[in-house]
């Protein structure tokens, strides 16, 4: 059978340049895809190291993993960190998986600038249970994932919220048990808890507490204190960013504009038709302030006080009415 442009692996006899992209640039499904094929490549001998790998390959490096489900005491949600997640992953074949993976059905991609949000409200985790008996649970739900918008387009953050779940056992184990019924009974009794291990649930329980403390074994790991100089030197440091002020913004020096100030001048005595101007006046003697009238019974005064001289050269000259209606002009 020849190939075709609608194969994946056709080779365009025009050059390399004319092949399909790779698929999980368009598809992020397909990342999930490649997680499930490293989850099938995991054995019995896959260490730390081996954990380490598979989580720096899909996830990032402050990716957080969040789990939410609803158990008999009430709902419960646990959120783990980067450090956290190889760990995850490892505790679930600990609790007797032998096999993992993932199917996303109708899931809705979304594309941002930096990232690609996968919302599945039809996903299923299905596990195969090798122990205490051979069961398939199949744990439905809802997956939100959102990747980073680059050629590695790693997970980001995981939000797995569990509805129900479903634990099925093959009819040829009940036939086989048939006439037992303590096996029976045995078979009929759950092995996981909405389709998570108690060895998952125990690792969750317990991030609860370690993933407060990654901040103490990091220092311990990077300058190699003691545990109790650890906790001293957090402490200080976050009741130092407690009592220190916040830091307030650095403001322009706003340049001001100096206002003209127009002071009207007043008007002398009509026949000797002399003006006084006081325009260009910084400042104000006090003696402007000062009337006349409030210091010489019956009289009335105009005043006009500059820093300009006069005719004769003073300060200070006013105009005064006198009670005969006639004006004096006082220096």
């Amino acid at each position: 059978m020849s190939s075709t442009p609608h194969d994946p692996f056709y080779s365009s006899p025009f050059g390399p340049f004319y092949r399909r992209h790779t698929p999980y640039m368009v598809q992020p499904e397909y990342r999930i895809y490649e997680m499930n094929k490293r989850l099938q490549a995991r054995t019995e001998d896959s260490d730390n190291l081996w954990w380490d790998a598979f989580a720096t390959e899909f996830f990032e490096d402050d990716a957080t993993l969040t789990l939410s489900f609803c158990l008999e005491d009430g709902p419960k949600r646990y959120t783990i960190g980067r450090t956290l997640i190889p760990r995850y992953f490892s505790t679930v074949f600990e609790g007797g998986v032998t096999d993992l993976y993932y199917i996303l059905k109708h899931s809705k991609e979304s594309y941002h600038n930096s990232s690609i949000t996968v919302d599945c409200d039809q996903c299923a985790m299905v596990t195969q249970h090798g122990k205490p008996m051979f069961t398939k649970v199949c744990t439905e739900g809802r997956l939100i994932l959102e990747f980073t918008f680059d050629d590695l387009m790693r997970i980001k953050t995981w939000h797995f919220t569990i509805r129900q779940y479903r634990e099925l056992v093959p009819r040829s184990i009940l036939a086989m048990h048939a006439q037992d019924p303590q096996v029976l009974d045995q078979l009929s009794k759950n092995i996981t808890r909405m389709g998570l291990t108690n060895f998952t649930l125990n690792y969750l329980r317990l991030c609860v507490i370690l993933e407060p403390m990654q901040e103490l074994m990091s220092r311990h790991k990077t300058y190699h204190l003691s545990p109790r100089d650890c906790l001293k030197t957090c402490l200080f440091q976050k009741w130092q960013r407690m009592v220190a002020p916040p830091a307030e913004p650095t403001r322009q020096p706003t340049t001001k504009r100096r206002k003209r100030k127009n002071s009207t001048s007043s008007t002398s005595n009509s026949s000797a038709g002399n003006t006084a101007n006081s325009t260009g006046s910084k400042k104000k003697t006090p003696a402007a302030n000062l009337s006349l009238s409030s210091q010489v019974p019956g009289l009335g005064a105009i005043p006009n006080c500059s820093l300009n001289p006069g005719r004769d050269g003073d300060l200070c000259h006013s105009t005064a009415v006198t009670p005969s209606g006639q004006f004096k002009e006082k220096h």
